[in-house]
């Protein structure tokens, strides 16, 4: 059972490139349909819970799917499995860069990749905005949600020009919109 679950979350680990949302289902398809070890109403709750909890939606699927199947050898297993692919990925990728760190041909590549991380960061943030500011990622203009925008540049403002810490930033501001949408907004 345990060398079933590792080579099902390494298979998981290996191929959900793209983040966790792209591993759930490959996590069904190992742990509901090939292996039946959960019900499809155990891996919806399951789900929910992995996105609650701190941490990658990913490994806390595979740590929940261990424990459920094989206890606490099962948790351990099943997160190793997962985590294996990329740990060897990166680790590969790591010896690579500081071997060829110095090669015109490399520079020439993690120049050009740059501009593509700037830009998908920029895409994160801009629909996350989105989706605050306006309650959705296409929005109206009837939509916008004034007190996220005020607070979203308060925000900037404290974390770029005052140098505020980002946590006591964040607080503060989960703190604001919350108090201010029960005063004018109930």
């Amino acid at each position: 059972m345990l060398l079933e679950l590792f080579l099902s979350f390494l298979q998981v680990g290996l191929f959900s490139v793209g983040g966790g949302y792209v591993a759930i289902p490959l996590i069904q398809q190992q742990v509901v349909t090939n292996h039946g070890w959960i019900s499809m109403s155990i891996f919806n709750d399951l789900v929910t819970i992995a996105e609650m909890t701190p941490g990658p939606i990913g490994i806390n699927a595979a740590t929940f799917v261990g424990v459920r199947v094989a206890g606490l050898p099962g948790a351990l297993i099943a997160s190793l499995g997962f985590i294996l692919p990329s740990l060897l990925i990166v680790s590969l990728l790591c010896w690579l860069y500081y071997r060829y760190q110095k090669v015109e041909m490399m520079q020439s590549i993690l120049g050009g990749l740059r501009p593509a991380v700037v830009a998908l960061i920029a895409s994160a943030a801009l629909g996350i905005a989105m989706q605050a500011i306006f309650g959705s990622v296409r929005p109206l203009l009837s939509q916008i949600d004034w007190l996220a925008l005020l607070l979203m540049i308060a925000a900037f403002v404290a974390l770029r020009v005052l140098k505020w810490h980002p946590i006591l930033t964040m607080l503060l501001c989960g703190a604001l919109y919350t108090g201010l949408s029960l005063l004018f907004f109930p």
